[in-house]
């Protein structure tokens, strides 16, 4: 690595490493004010409080590391150019695209390294952090144990039940609906059980006191009890594709899940014929997040190159204004790609696509010039 490599580079890091700090402490302080009535009516220790922002972090860094490495380079760039080291640099005969090298190289280590930090780190940062808010802060008070599940099995089966407890893996007062079509329109049979437990043996669900009603067009047709019925004897299902394991799946924000549960997750979802298009944006979007980091270096050197001259103040405006851009862009293509109008990986992609040619298309430009 020659010096100059090492001089842009070091100064590179220490306005990343300053500017990611300074977000991390904004978006603490901001949230504190936020939720400090809250914290107090609940009576929250002070070290459950710090214990709640040290979860927050991880899903800090992973939103503002592309800010804080676009205003990295702003800073970098422009410093060079204001200090005529830029043009040194180019009377030594070294062109942009050898300038930008070492940052380019960066942005790559850390777009790497994002897609483990953000993929699995993340995650489980961010579950740790809302169990807090589930069990300290919401109504939630008893761990494990959900209230008043209502999942859609499959495209014409809908399970509810009224308490399920994670841990002994059972639930009481359950219904299961079997409807003749996936319009969920005509009712066939339902089965109203007073329990429901999970059979490891069998690895099937078995329900207890159960009440089963049989429906037609005109109305109720049958009427049967049983004592207990494993999930291959419920005469029009015969398969129930809920699992524990699905069930606390379910229960998770796709915040909460790392990428291989929602890889499994959606193609679970898929075999039982539910519509997964949501689900894939959100795993689509958790892949190409972490390349806005390598995007916005290329964006903002063109950027700065092009500018030539700016205050600290401007290139901090600047790097703002791209930032929401940029993730208004991210919201705005998600509703379509959530709506289904347009494909789920194209929909987590395009932002970066965009960003990616305007990037390019002045880096070319800007090399010509020089």
């Amino acid at each position: 690595m020659k010096l100059i490599d090492k001089y842009t580079l070091l100064s590179f890091l220490k306005n990343f490493l300053f500017g990611l700090l300074c977000f991390i402490l904004l978006f603490i302080l901001v949230d504190l004010f936020e939720n400090i009535d809250k914290f107090i009516d609940k009576k929250l220790s002070t070290g459950l409080i710090v214990q709640y922002y040290i979860y927050f972090i991880p899903e800090i860094i992973k939103l503002i590391t592309p800010v804080s490495i676009l205003l990295a380079t702003l800073f970098t760039t422009s410093r060079f150019i204001s200090l005529s080291e830029m043009t040194a640099v180019n009377s030594a005969g070294v062109s942009i695209y050898r300038y930008s090298l070492p940052l380019l190289l960066f942005g790559a280590v850390i777009t790497l390294a994002s897609i483990y930090f953000n993929g699995w780190v993340v995650p489980y940062s961010n579950a740790a952090k809302l169990q807090i808010e589930r069990e300290q802060i919401g109504k939630n008070k008893t761990p494990g144990v959900l209230q008043n599940l209502s999942i859609q099995d499959s495209d014409n089966q809908i399970l509810t039940i009224s308490t399920y407890n994670e841990l002994s893996k059972s639930g009481e007062s359950v219904s299961l609906q079997i409807f003749e079509n996936k319009e969920i329109s005509d009712l066939k049979q339902r089965y109203d059980a007073r329990n429901i437990f999970w059979d490891s043996t069998r690895m099937q669900w078995l329900f207890t006191n159960v009440s089963v009603r049989s429906f037609d067009s005109s109305g109720l047709t049958g009427y049967t009890f049983a004592d207990s019925l494993h999930e291959d004897q419920i005469g029009q299902s015969g398969n129930i594709f809920i699992t524990p394991d699905r069930i606390n799946i379910k229960q998770k924000k796709p915040d909460e899940l790392i990428l291989t549960e929602l890889r499994t997750f959606i193609d679970e979802m898929r075999n039982s014929g539910q519509d997964v298009t949501r689900a894939e944006v959100d795993y689509y979007s958790k892949l190409s997040f972490p390349f806005a980091n390598i995007v916005v270096i290329i964006f903002g050197v063109s950027l700065s190159l092009n500018q030539r001259k700016g205050s600290a103040a401007l290139q901090f405006g600047i790097s703002i204004l791209v930032t929401f851009i940029y993730l208004g862009f991210i919201k705005i293509s998600q509703t379509f790609g959530y709506n289904g109008d347009i494909d789920p990986m194209l929909t987590a992609w395009i932002a970066n696509i965009i960003f990616f040619l305007i990037g390019v298309t002045n880096f070319l430009r800007m090399n010509l010039k020089n």
